[in-house]
């Protein structure tokens, strides 16, 4: 073989050549890059730019807002994936799946009754899912002695109406003020409102009727068929309902060491985990979601909490997002456990996740868990449900490590394409004077070399054990045929901190 191509060996007039090609001498790969999508209603005003199996790239939540609408869903998500004040997920690839409404979708209303006249001049709030304000725009209202029930209330419509990223509009008629969700469909139905009178009543009450409940339910069998070759690593997913997450993980699939299934299918392999929101307290309801026979074994959906909070589920699902993005994406080898949720009205109590045998009992059942730390929810872990019976520790159970096996599988696909794919394949002993040639013994070089890579970033623990496992033989029957396995040990995380101290007494001391 030639040292150089740059001029073909059949030349033979003189001439200086030169040419350039790429060169690859790194085995070290990227991280995974992380892609995360939504999947959430727009608003029945923006109903005619929905188009559930195109994939809408944003960078900002005004594009978002302008594109479905502000205060939809899909807008309410992307406020806190990439809020104004910037921030959020960064660098991280961010898409929508805008899901259209059902034919017979119904918008939820909620009606606010006023009861004056006013006797103070006071400052009350209106609250809504939660919020004073949307992005520092206040619901605030300015009542004055002497105001009447309808101009009170038209003024709280006035208000509502002037904040853009409200998830309702707002009509006053006879003093009361009737809240229509922006959006139609079930999910509408938890819109929810309040009055905060700072302990002021000034001589008016409000009562609070939801009126009209929210129905319809999407469908988002469009946008997952349309997510082909692309590796989506992250769904927040604006849908609780359980036929929305058995989609999820029919569409997924498993990770099974015999018959992967769905996104975890050998050819494809591009899988993700489903973050959906719930605001319930206590295990007893948590565990009908988490903790079924079906969902045991499934590793797609992990359930993200925010007990007893006033706010949209979703909401709690895009606060995860925002923090498990960026760490996926820079730092795999770490977790969010003890980090604050950015942007979710909290409650001010937490029900069963107060205590620690709490939160204990809700992991061992599939739910993942936080605590209430200054005012906010913090993430104690993020878990999928997944939790068979007699699995310990459960492979599945936490998404970072879903993530470290992602990223192990990504970089060996990057030095299979640069290394293997569309090589000849020579003997180890052989001496071979051509391009593209893979031996079995390089190969498993190049993985030997990966091994420690992988545990110099912090993926892995026990290098050699990883190389030690390394096979690479050529096929018995099919001569086309490469065949490389090998074992590795995850990283562990400093979940559990146990220190045991023995204190006694001194005797005898001169």
């Amino acid at each position: 073989m030639a040292t150089s191509s740059a001029i073909a060996q059949d030349r033979i007039s003189r001439v200086l050549g030169y040419q350039i090609k790429k060169g690859f001498f790194n085995e070290t790969t990227p991280y995974l890059p992380q892609r995360i999508v939504v999947l959430a209603e727009a608003n029945t005003a923006n109903q005619a730019n929905v188009d559930p199996s195109a994939p809408f790239e944003f960078i900002d939540e005004a594009s978002v807002g302008n594109e479905f609408g502000f205060g939809s869903p899909a807008h309410q998500i992307a406020r806190i994936l990439r809020p104004k004040a910037g921030g959020g997920v960064g660098s991280v690839s961010t898409v929508i799946y805008a899901q259209d409404e059902d034919v017979a979708a119904v918008a939820a209303e909620v009606e606010i009754t006023v009861t004056g006249p006013a006797t103070q001049t006071v400052t009350h709030f209106p609250i809504i899912n939660g919020r004073s304000n949307v992005d520092g725009v206040s619901y605030g209202v300015n009542i004055l002695v002497g105001d009447t029930d309808a101009i009170i209330a038209g003024k709280i419509a006035d208000a509502i109406n002037a904040v853009p990223g409200a998830p309702c509009t707002a009509a006053a008629a006879l003093g009361v003020v009737t809240l229509t969700s922006k959006w139609a469909g079930v999910t509408s139905d938890e819109l929810n409102a309040s009055v905060d009178t700072d302990g002021l009543p000034g001589g008016v009450s409000y009562a609070v009727v939801n009126t009209t409940a929210g129905s319809g339910t999407a469908d988002i069998t469009a946008s997952l068929n349309n997510f082909g070759n692309t590796w989506n690593t992250l769904i927040i997913n604006s849908f609780k309902d359980s036929a929305f997450l058995n989609q999820l993980e029919v569409f997924n699939g498993r990770p099974d060491a015999n018959a992967p299934t769905g996104r975890y299918t050998a050819n494809i392999f591009k899988p993700f985990v489903a973050l959906f929101g719930n605001t319930d307290s206590t295990t007893s309801t948590i565990e009908l979601i988490t903790d079924t026979p079906a969902r045991k074994i499934e590793s797609t959906n992990a359930i993200c909490p925010a007990p007893n909070s006033d706010g949209f589920s979703w909401e709690a699902a895009a606060n995860v997002g925002a923090l498990v993005g960026p760490v996926w994406n820079n730092s795999p080898h770490l977790d969010v456990s003890g980090q604050l949720y950015p942007d979710m009205p909290t409650a001010l109590t937490i029900g069963d996740f107060s205590t620690y045998d709490g939160r204990d009992n809700l992991v061992k059942k599939g739910s993942s868990t936080v605590d209430l730390v200054s005012g906010k929810y913090q993430i104690q872990e993020i878990v999928t449900t997944y939790h068979p019976v007699g699995e310990e520790p459960a492979q599945f159970r936490y998404i970072r490590n879903l993530n470290i096996d992602w990223n192990i599988k990504y970089g060996l696909d990057l030095l299979a394409d640069i290394n293997v794919v569309d090589h000849m394949v020579a003997d180890d002993n052989a001496i071979v004077g051509v391009d593209n040639v893979i031996k079995p013994k390089q190969w498993k070089q190049i993985i030997s070399s990966y091994a420690s890579d992988l545990q110099s970033r912090g993926l892995i623990v026990d290098a050699p054990f990883m190389v030690d496992s390394i096979e690479v033989t050529t096929g018995n029957t099919n001569p086309d045929r490469l065949d490389t396995a090998f074992k590795y040990k995850r990283s562990p995380y400093a979940r559990v901190i146990s220190i045991t101290a023995v204190a006694g007494f001194s005797f005898g001391n001169n």
